[in-house]
């Protein structure tokens, strides 16, 4: 997904149109035009509109994944949903007015039977990653009909996307606290919400670890000169080696075995320090942490 709009903006003229009529809204973003990018079936999907209200989700202090799970799984008898409602459920919650955000996504694996009760049904929901990227950050204008908690996807589809916020920042926690996943690294490396992670690791030398959470082995490394780093991680990001062999070979036997990787920090210094004290310092590490006998280093 690449349209995005800087946070608290709209749409052009979005006040001055309604979403009961979708020709007002020709040529702009719509909810159904990001369902196509997504390249669902919007023949499965629903799109609910929740509200605070007693007794359900009273306040910003529910809308926890788990409360808005529990609170969404149960549904009253014949309700809109119909007696096989769809197996994608896409959540939003009133945002002011017609506005209303993207909460969550949910996979229904159908009604759980034996926990119905006279007026009450519950399903058998679980997260599902569709629009993911966007969650918490699209914002849409419902249409004003009554009744109008839950849609179709194709009488949802004109609803005017009237924001996507930019993505929160996530900041660097410190050198002495990274503790991130091959996964999460990719990430650093890629996503525009890591900027302050990149100017960090861009800014130093330093003794790096890899634990193979798998098997408990480790890897001790070093980042000196221009490389710094962000440049020695960015390696390993793409290809879950670096070309150290014991890495490569272990790549060799299964090309996903970097998702076991955990990367953190052991020393740092400073760009201008020579390499000769970079050296000393990862030679100490293997040994104290018997890397060589034990664990993946190689020299």
């Amino acid at each position: 997904m690449t349209t995005q709009l800087r946070r608290g903006t709209r749409t052009p003229n979005a006040d001055a149109m309604s979403a009961s009529d979708p020709a007002a809204f020709a040529g702009h973003l719509t909810l159904g035009g990001i369902l196509d990018l997504s390249g669902v079936d919007q023949d499965e999907l629903v799109v609910i509109r929740h509200t605070f209200t007693a007794g359900g989700l009273e306040s910003a202090a529910d809308l926890t994944a788990e409360g808005v799970l529990a609170y969404t799984q149960w549904q009253t008898i014949g309700n809109k949903l119909g007696k096989t409602p769809p197996r994608l459920w896409l959540v939003f919650i009133a945002d002011g007015g017609r506005r209303s955000r993207l909460l969550a996504a949910y996979e229904n694996h159908g009604e759980l039977g034996a926990e119905r009760t006279d007026t009450m049904r519950r399903f058998d929901l679980r997260p599902s990653s569709l629009l993911e990227a966007l969650m918490d950050r699209l914002v849409i204008e419902w249409s004003g009909d009554a009744v109008n908690w839950a849609k179709s996807a194709a009488s949802a589809a004109s609803f005017p996307v009237v924001e996507i916020a930019d993505p929160e920042a996530v900041p660097f926690p410190g050198f002495d606290r990274v503790l991130i996943s091959h996964g999460e690294l990719r990430d650093v490396m890629e996503d525009s919400r890591y900027a302050a992670w990149r100017t960090a690791l861009g800014s130093i030398q330093g003794i790096y670890l890899i634990a193979d959470t798998e098997s408990g082995q480790l890897y001790v490394g070093k980042a000196d000169g221009s490389e710094r780093i962000l440049g020695r991680w960015a390696q390993y990001a793409r290809d879950g080696h670096g070309g150290n062999i014991a890495l490569r070979q272990l790549a060799g036997l299964d090309p996903d075995h970097a998702r076991h990787f955990q990367f953190s920090i052991l020393r740092v210094f400073g760009p201008s320090v020579p390499s000769a004290d970079v050296d000393q310092a990862e030679a100490h590490y293997k040994r104290a942490l018997l890397s060589r006998q034990f664990g993946l280093n190689r020299n």
